[in-house]
């Protein structure tokens, strides 16, 4: 069983047999860290508060939660997590047909990053710059041939019998006569591209249909949305100021926000909602491993926190002008969650995407590398929107919800 999204397993046994073996890789190992990882430790142990930090989150770890016929599955203190972290740096996901550990290093942060000495460290700006260095290294590897070696069809491999059937790989585009399926890294296989006329776009001369922009799972929608809202309570509202970091929120506000969020299995890409022309185009740098603090030591946090990650979470965005004037500015906002830091702004063509282009509906605009989690569509508060029953949330944050396809008819304009 898996937790929302299928990027870490729901079940502590499972998650405890990973860590279980992977601790045991690394002490037959014990390579030297890598130039970011010593970085990292240097950071941690050249600043008092950080060291204290780093310190108390793993000895403020739930113990209640632990189950002897489990193991341990907690790390035990920054050291062992900075030799993990080393570890994994050459390391791919592999996949797993019980369960699947996506996100490795969310695996091993997963209690400390919720203690409250982690919740501050890990809002730290100082923390999340040097986990970007990190997490560049670790592109760097996926992106290399070198991380090709889980593209393969054994029991764990991503191209066996099960996963070709569970990620339905039969639609997207492969050689099967190359080495690989023709896929160059673990990146390459992992933004997939459909074959064409998968994935058709829902009435592209109709501008009154708003199409889905990626592969996903309803998760949250708001109307009236505020211009500014605390959005780090329970609830998790959405506010726009520090949603849009500032951008055009004059015509946003009490607007409608969709959010819904990306599996571990699905395409990768993001596509146009709307036929129109790209006014702005942002990156923010934000947060990594931040969750809300309204959560607490809830296994599926990281997952139910998508509407405050949506706020501090390293995101794009994307803020096209519809050709349809009663639609007017509209927003993709692009969020990348934990290992899924990437956003790549490219078009199918492989040219970057720039400011002033037009776009039409259901073009791409870029994708996750690695993995993607979530992303919201922000439109104003005078348009009237009516979602198709499939884009309802179904569930506590959209738990029993079904994917929407990527192109798809995702509302209609009334």
């Amino acid at each position: 069983m898996s937790r929302l999204g299928g990027w870490l397993p729901h079940e502590g046994r499972h998650l405890a047999h990973w860590l279980r073996t992977t601790r045991a890789a690394v002490r037959k190992r014990r390579a030297e860290l890598h130039p970011v990882v010593k970085e990292f430790q240097e950071l941690i142990e050249g600043d008092a508060v950080m060291r204290m930090y780093f310190t108390r989150m793993f000895e403020e770890q739930p113990r209640r939660r632990m189950r002897s016929v489990w193991g341990d599955i907690r790390l035990r203190n920054y050291r062992e997590m900075l030799e993990v972290l080393n570890h994994l740096l050459s390391r791919a996901p592999e996949y797993n047909r019980t369960y699947m550990v996506g996100f490795p290093i969310n695996a091993i942060l997963d209690y400390p990053m919720i203690t409250p000495t982690g919740l501050a460290a890990f809002a730290d700006e100082r923390v999340n710059a040097t986990l970007r260095k990190y997490l560049a290294a670790w592109s760097e590897f996926l992106s290399s041939e070198k991380s090709r070696y889980v593209l393969n069809d054994s029991p764990r491999g991503w191209l066996s019998p099960h996963a070709w059937k569970r990620l339905r790989l039969d639609e997207f585009q492969s050689d099967a006569s190359a080495p690989y399926l023709g896929f160059k890294s673990w990146n390459d296989f992992f933004i997939r591209a459909f074959k064409p006329g998968q994935r058709p776009v829902a009435a592209p001369e109709d501008s009154r249909i708003i199409v889905s922009a990626c592969e996903s799972t309803p998760f949250a929608i708001k109307r009236r949305a505020k211009r500014r809202a605390e959005f780090w309570i329970k609830e998790q509202p959405y506010s726009l100021e520090e949603m849009l970091a500032g951008n055009f929120v004059d015509r946003f506000d009490g607007g409608t926000v969709y959010q819904a969020f990306l599996s571990a299995r699905d395409y990768h890409r993001w596509h146009s909602p709307v036929s129109g022309t790209v006014r702005k185009l942002q990156k923010i740098p934000g947060t990594y491993y931040s969750e809300a603090v309204s959560e607490h030591f809830d296994p599926e946090g990281p997952n139910n926190s998508q509407g405050y990650i949506a706020h501090v979470g390293t995101r794009a965005l994307i803020f096209i002008e519809a050709d349809d004037r009663r639609i007017g500015l509209m927003c993709l906002v692009t969020i990348g969650m934990a290992e899924c830091s990437s956003c790549v702004l490219e078009r199918e063509s492989g040219e970057p995407l720039r400011e002033g282009e037009h776009v039409h509906k259901g073009e791409q605009l870029g994708y996750f590398q690695f993995g993607g989690s979530s992303h919201c569509l922000v439109f104003g508060p005078k348009l009237p929107l009516k979602f198709v029953a499939q884009a309802q949330p179904r569930g506590l944050h959209g738990s029993k919800s079904q994917s929407v396809k990527v192109n798809s008819h995702l509302a209609t304009m009334l």
